[in-house]
């Protein structure tokens, strides 16, 4: 069950996410809480709201409880969530969530949510709250090794391999875990170097099984041939239901999968015709299928040797961009997205004012929070307000439980800020957090030996 992102759920998805988020900023936990699970019953595969839900339950918790307490009291539900995993996995996957509702840091109810998300198709929300977990628990090597062999069922064997390496670190005795971790680390050499390209992929298979199910899988994935009649099938759907937007968003994007994209977007602004309501996702495809069109365009000029024309032509690439973000703005002033969109294009222009005018109101987004405070720190440096940069950085870092790269970002973007401010050692503890997990990031790693000497 593939994953699906913010911009693809229905306007009632969307939202039922945006209040969730309001409810979180005000400190109306409960009901954001109520909110993202009324809206993961509409659509389970959206990762993001999961993990707010996650974020909300262990904030109002305080990623505490006691574990054995509610083990015994939900053990009635741990047992009817189990019997449902086999026939009815996504109801499993519900029960579950009720039970981490009351104790999100409770591992045996995160292993049945686990159990449950794999058998409804859904492993990464099996890895997602692994991963929250383990800022809680992040010596456990149960849940190391669970994660890690999720990871490599993903074709992840480089996350596989670095939560190996912590169990091998932490049980040097356990011999499982280290033939675990050195085929992780064979696979993991293995994609990096891009081994499967050289050769049979069939001989290098172990399991022909496997080999043979991966090889039908590819057979079942529609090619550019196909795309005719695809688009036939569309043609007659639209044709018996004139008013389906769906059917003309797949059909605009078999044509953009071609390569046309012109007719994409004649066939989308015939949409927008059509509809009731002006779709803002519709608007957004069409603007995304124009900026393909410009680079078409300019990379055939460039083809052909004509420079100052592909240089006119990234010029008007870029005014239609910033004239596009502008309207889509003003005629959508309630989609978040628009805005952080427009504060990006004005922020590159040095439009200061206008781009924190932008990311002020796309803070309000959960998707965009953390970029938006992020982007406002920036537009505060640039205008050499520097506390009230270290303002935003703050908030944003206080609401990024994972260590990624956003958080690594924000933590650097504050030990420069504090470098500029004359507080060094404030800026060294931000660059030890970074330097810690990740002694590849920037230049952290010479910013701390330096440190270090003096």
């Amino acid at each position: 069950m593939a994953e699906v992102t913010i911009e693809q759920v229905t306007r009632k998805v969307r939202d039922l996410y945006n209040k969730a988020f309001s409810a979180v900023e005000r400190g109306n936990l409960d009901y954001a809480i109520d909110m993202l699970l009324s809206l993961l019953d509409l659509e389970p595969r959206l990762l993001i709201a999961r993990k707010y839900l996650r974020l909300a339950e262990l904030k109002k918790s305080k990623g505490k409880g006691n574990h054995q307490v509610s083990s015994l009291m939900g053990s009635m539900k741990v047992m009817g969530a189990k019997g449902a995993i086999k026939k009815h996995p996504l109801k499993a996957v519900r029960k579950a969530e009720e039970l981490l509702k009351k104790d999100p840091s409770n591992l045996q109810f995160v292993k049945l949510l686990d159990e449950a998300a794999v058998a409804a198709d859904m492993p990464e929300v099996a890895v997602q709250t692994w991963e929250i977990m383990r800022d809680y628990y992040p010596n456990d090597v149960d849940l190391l090794k669970r994660l890690g062999a999720l990871y490599i069922s993903m074709n992840e064997p480089m996350k596989g391999r670095d939560c190996l390496e912590v169990v091998a670190r932490l049980n040097p005795k356990d011999q499982q875990a280290l033939k675990a971790l050195k085929d992780a680390s064979a696979l993991a050499t293995m994609k990096k170097g891009n081994w499967e390209k050289e050769g049979s992929f069939r001989d290098k298979m172990k399991d022909n099984k496997e080999a043979e199910r991966l090889e039908q899988q590819a057979k079942a994935v529609k090619s550019v041939v196909d795309i005719p009649s695809m688009i036939a099938e569309l043609e007659q759907k639209i044709a018996q239901e004139p008013g389906n937007i769906n059917s003309y968003r797949s059909m605009a994007d078999l044509y953009a999968k071609s390569q046309h994209f012109d007719k994409a977007i004649e066939v989308l602004l015939d949409a927008q015709q059509k509809a009731e309501v002006p779709d803002p996702q519709v608007d957004l495809a069409i603007s995304t299928y124009r900026v393909k069109e410009f680079d078409q365009e300019i990379e055939a000029l460039r083809t052909a040797g004509r420079e100052e024309e592909a240089a006119a032509k990234e010029t008007e690439r870029l005014e239609f961009r910033i004239k596009n973000a502008h309207e889509c703005v003003t005629r959508y002033p309630n989609d978040l997205q628009f805005a952080f969109t427009y504060g990006e294009l004005l922020f590159e222009q040095d439009d200061l004012n206008a781009a924190i005018q932008q990311f002020q109101r796309a803070q309000r987004s959960p998707q965009r929070r953390t970029k938006s405070l992020y982007y406002l720190a920036l537009c505060f440096e640039k205008k050499g307000q520097l506390d009230i940069a270290l303002e935003q950085l703050k908030k944003a870092a206080s609401e990024m439980q994972m260590m990624d790269e956003g958080k690594k970002d924000i933590l650097y973007a504050m030990g420069t800020l504090y470098e500029q401010m004359g507080q060094k050692e404030q800026a060294v503890e931000h660059y030890k957090e970074i330097y810690a997990v990740d002694i590849g990031y920037k230049d952290v790693a010479d910013r701390i030996e330096r440190a270090y000497k003096k």
